[in-house]
């Protein structure tokens, strides 16, 4: 961000086009772009850092139904540099000012926001009303009221938004999801996340993230929203109750503004928990278990761009299913893509996002308030469950 499956084939890459990765690679600038499919999906990326540059750019050398069309960036010299590798004409270049004329430009489709958190309403909102589609980085935004802002002016665009969830686009969440859903491993009971990293507050990429201003909650926002929406994933229920607990050390000038590490539990209607901690002082975690009657379902690491692992344990021994490796990116912009098109449902709309954003919420008034429990009654409930609608390719 910018701040100075089983066996039914592989649907959701669109027209059935599988794109392998290295684990946990970026693509070298020398990529060939993928050959277009018919009406492919024009895409204008909107920040150029570290997430735009080392993933979603690269994807987009992949994609079939979506193409890079525009960059927006306030850094012009750098949007060149990427416009001259995609073969980009100068008018494709956006600043943050003069973003608004995006509504002239026919080849955009669909606007990907990638900005700090604190900015994802203002440049949804803006999108909507030049006429476009948004996909938007996770978290939705900083406050409940920003989320209803842009789910209501996506509606009155008659546009979509989709909430960039990669992990329900990736090979060995789905087919964690297809494992609970089919009983492999009983009654679900527990799930467990754990998600941090070390920041540095010298890297631009932290800095913002250590700003409770810009982040809306620190390691819990940027780090902790996955253990939660892969828990509600996972379980497919929504929490009815959470606590939460912080340990900071205020002497630490990472965390003037914001927690490090914030644990928190939820209460789900079956009688399933979650339970899990975000974290900016460890080394690099997203793993997530669950635990069943029967045997445990393990991914270690379970959330990475790359390299993600899945073993059931337990029972007559411990298997490992075998998960064709995709590009995340590149399966959530081809699915969204077929989205505007018509083509598929759209299974992170922003009241997912805001569903997690609730939860944020009411974990922080929980430590706010010494661990008191919260309750949770939105009403939320997913529309299309990702176990059955996207497609990988898998065996176990």
């Amino acid at each position: 961000m910018e701040s100075d499956v089983t066996r039914r084939g592989v649907m959701g890459l669109g027209l059935g086009a599988a794109l392998t990765i290295p684990a946990a690679a970026s693509f070298a600038a020398a990529t060939p772009a993928r050959a277009r499919a018919p009406g492919s999906v024009g895409i204008a990326v909107v920040g150029l850092g570290k997430l735009s540059l080392g993933q979603i750019l690269p994807a987009l050398k992949l994609t079939k139904n979506a193409h890079l069309a525009a960059l927006v960036s306030g850094k012009p010299e750098k949007a060149r540099k990427v416009a001259a590798e995609f073969g980009l004409p100068d008018t494709a270049i956006y600043t943050y000012d003069t973003f608004d004329r995006i509504a002239d430009d026919p080849g955009i489709q669909i606007v990907y926001i990638v900005l700090p958190n604190s900015m994802h309403a203002e440049f949804t909102i803006r999108a909507f009303k030049a006429g476009k589609h948004v996909l938007c980085e996770k978290p939705m935004a900083v406050t409940l009221e920003e989320c209803e802002r842009m789910i209501a002016a996506g509606k009155a665009a008659k546009r979509q938004l989709m909430i960039a969830y990669r992990c329900q686009f990736e090979p060995v969440n789905v087919t964690a999801m297809r494992i609970l859903r089919d009983g492999t491993i009983g009654t679900p009971r527990l799930v467990s996340a754990v998600m941090g990293k070390q920041t540095d507050l010298s890297d631009p990429s932290d800095a913002w993230r250590l700003d409770m201003a810009m982040s809306g909650g620190g390691a819990l926002a940027d780090m902790g929203i996955y253990g939660i929406n892969a828990t509600r994933y996972l379980l497919l229920e929504e929490p009815v109750e959470v606590r939460g607990w912080a340990r900071t050390d205020r002497n630490d000038p990472r965390f003037k503004t914001v927690d490090d590490m914030i644990a928190w539990q939820m209460r789900f209607p079956s009688g399933a928990i979650g339970e899990g901690s975000s974290c900016f002082s460890q080394p690099g975690t997203m793993s997530w278990q669950a635990i069943g009657s029967d045997r445990r379902l393990v991914a270690d690491p379970g959330c990475f761009y790359g390299g993600n692992t899945l073993r059931i344990v337990g029972g007559k021994g411990d298997v490992q299913p075998s998960v064709a490796e995709i590009d995340q990116f590149g399966n959530e912009m081809n699915w969204f893509a077929d989205v505007v098109r018509g083509r598929s449902p759209n299974i992170a709309p922003g009241e997912e996002g805001m569903q997690d954003m609730r939860i944020l919420h009411a974990i922080m008034r929980s430590v706010a308030n010494g661990g008191a429990s919260v309750k949770i009654d939105a009403g939320y409930k997913r529309a299309h469950d990702p176990a059955t609608t996207v497609g990988i390719r898998t065996s176990i």
